[in-house]
C-alpha cells in the first residue's frame, strides 16, 4: 500500500547485506522529510508497535530487525549545510557515505578518515562505530560534531558537547536505541592527497615491527592469510602530491580482477571443497603485489567489496592485540578448520564516546570473514574465546555472542548509556531482541 503523501509504505520481507539476517516488519516506511518522520514514529507508538530505523543492511547482527515499523531513510538525504569557517557538513541521516564523499570531494573538502567501504548510510555507519584505521583518528562516529533524532515521544531532539551533552556521548554510536537520527554534523577539513604504499610482509615480521609501522604511520593496517605466512600491508600517509591515482587497467587488475572476480571464484570453490582452500591461500597471498599510488582521501580509505561475507571483528586493548592475534594463527593451525578470508587487523586511538569499541583506550581491531553461505559458528566461536580473554569489545554490527552482562564489564561507560536509554525510550518502543541481549531490559 502507499501513503498519501511523497513518503511510502510497504509490507516487505528485509534482509541484510550479507544474507544471514531477515526480518518480517508490519509496515517499512520511507518517511520523505523529518515531519512524517515524527508523525510515523508517534503513530508506531500508539499503534504499540517498535520502531527500528534501517540504512543499508551492512551490519551482520540483527540490530535493525523488528516485526514492527522499520523506517528506511531512503528519501531524507543530500547535505543540509556546509559551514566552511566552522569545518563542518551536515547531512541527512539516508545520505549514502558514497554521496557524501563525492559531493564534499566537488566542494573541496573531506572527511579525516573513514572506514574501507562507503555503501553505508551516514546514520548507519555511525549508528554502530563504523571505523577505518588511524593512529590519531578512525572512526567516523568521533568526527561528529552534533546530531539530531526523533525520540520516542515524537520529539526533535538536538545534541552536541554544548547542546544535551550527555545524549551526545551516547548517540554518536547508538545501536538505534535513543531514537531515529535525522540528520548529522560531521568535521570536514580541506581535500587533502594520501598516498597507499600496498606491500607484501611475512607474519612475522609485521608482528614483530606492528608497533614501529602504527607510529611512523598515519594509518596503518594489514591482512593476514590464514594458512600461510604471508600478509599484505597498507600505508596511508598525506603527501603533498601530485595526485598519481593506480592506473586503469592495473587498478582494475587489482581491485576488481584479483580483490574481486578472482578471490569470488576462489571462495566458490573454496566453499564447494574445503580441501582446496590452504593451497588457494598461499596463491591468494602471492597474487596482489607491492603498488603505490596517491589520491584523495575516499578513493584511497575506500575500496570495492563485491564478495559478500559475513564477519565478526573484536576490538582489543593495543598491548594485547598481537598476542591474541598469533593465539588465532596457533589455533587455526592445529584445528581442521579451513578459513578462505584474510584477517583484517586495523588500529584507533582512544576517543570519549560511551559504546565506541575504543573508548578510553588505545585499541587493534582483529576482524575475521568467511565467504557467504559458509559454515562460520565454529570458527568464530574459537576466535571468540580467544579475544573476549583479551577483554575484547566486539563490534556492534558484526557478529558476536556477547551479552549485557559481559558488554557492561568492558565498558567504563556501560551504565551511561543505559541511564540515557531509559530516560529517553523508558518503554523500549526502539526496542529488538539484539538491544534487549547487549543492553539488557
Amino acid at each position: 500500500m502507499t501513503r498519501n503523501r511523497t513518503g511510502t509504505t510497504t509490507t516487505r520481507a528485509w534482509r541484510n547485506w550479507a544474507g544471514n539476517v531477515t526480518a518480517r516488519p508490519a509496515r517499512v516506511v520511507s518517511p520523505a522529510s523529518v515531519e512524517e518522520l515524527i508523525e510515523t514514529v508517534r503513530e508506531a507508538a500508539e499503534a504499540g508497535l517498535k520502531v527500528k530505523p534501517v540504512g543499508t543492511g551492512h551490519s551482520f547482527t540483527a540490530a535493525a530487525a523488528t516485526d514492527g515499523v522499520l523506517i528506511r531513510p531512503d528519501l531524507l538525504t543530500g547535505i543540509r549545510d556546509i559551514d566552511r569557517a566552522g569545518g563542518t557538513v551536515t547531512s541527512e541521516a539516508g545520505t549514502p557515505l558514497r554521496r557524501l564523499n563525492a559531493a564534499l570531494a566537488r566542494e573541496g573538502l573531506s572527511l579525516t578518515n573513514m572506514g574501507d567501504i562507503m555503501e553505508q548510510t551516514v546514520a548507519g555507519a555511525i549508528s554502530t562505530g563504523t571505523h577505518g584505521t588511524g593512529r590519531d583518528s578512525a572512526s567516523i562516529a568521533a568526527q561528529i560534531r552534533a546530531l539530531e533524532l526523533v525520540t520516542a515521544d515524537g520529539s526533535l531532539l538536538r545534541c552536541s558537547a554544548e547542546e544535551n551533552p550527555d545524549v551526545f556521548a551516547a548517540a554518536r554510536i547508538g545501536l538505534g536505541a535513543l531514537g531515529v537520527i535525522t540528520a548529522v554534523t560531521l568535521a570536514v577539513e580541506p581535500v587533502f592527497l594520501l598516498t597507499a604504499r600496498e606491500e607484501p610482509m611475512t607474519f612475522d615480521r609485521v608482528t614483530a615491527e606492528f608497533d614501529q609501522h602504527v607510529t611512523e604511520n598515519e594509518h596503518f593496517e594489514f591482512y593476514w592469510f590464514p594458512h600461510t605466512g604471508n600478509c599484505t600491508t597498507k600505508r596511508n600517509n598525506r603527501s603533498a602530491g601530485p595526485a598519481a591515482p593506480p592506473g586503469r587497467v592495473g587498478g582494475w587488475i587489482d581491485d576488481e580482477f584479483l580483490s574481486n572476480g578472482v578471490f569470488q571464484v576462489a571462495c566458490s570453490l573454496g566453499r564447494a571443497v574445503p580441501a582446496t582452500i590452504p593451497a588457494v591461500a598461499k596463491l591468494s597471498s602471492r597474487a596482489l603485489s607491492a603498488r603505490t599510488y596517491t589520491d584523495i582521501p575516499y578513493k584511497v580509505f575506500t575500496s570495492p567489496r563485491r564478495v559478500r561475507f559475513v564477519e565478526m571483528e573484536y576490538a582489543l586493548p593495543r598491548e594485547a592485540a598481537i598476542g591474541a592475534l598469533r593465539e588465532v594463527k596457533a589455533m587455526i593451525e592445529r584445528s581442521p578448520l579451513r578459513v578462505s578470508f584474510p584477517v583484517e587487523i586495523r588500529t584507533a586511538p582512544a576517543d570519549d564516546i560511551a559504546l565506541s569499541t575504543a573508548s578510553a583506550r588505545e585499541t587493534t581491531y582483529i576482524a575475521v570473514h568467511l565467504y557467504r553461505g559458509t559454515p562460520y559458528r565454529a570458527y568464530f566461536t574459537a576466535v571468540e574465546r580467544i579475544l573476549t580473554a583479551h577483554g575484547g569489545r566486539p563490534h556492534w554490527g558484526k557478529i558476536h555472542t556477547r551479552d549485557a552482562e559481559y558488554l557492561s564489564g568492558v565498558y567504563p561507560r556501560f551504565g551511561e548509556f543505559t541511564a540515557v536509554r531509559d530516560r529517553l525510550d523508558p518503554d523500549r518502543l526502539f526496542g529488538n531482541d539484539y538491544l534487549r541481549r547487549v543492553l539488557g531490559d
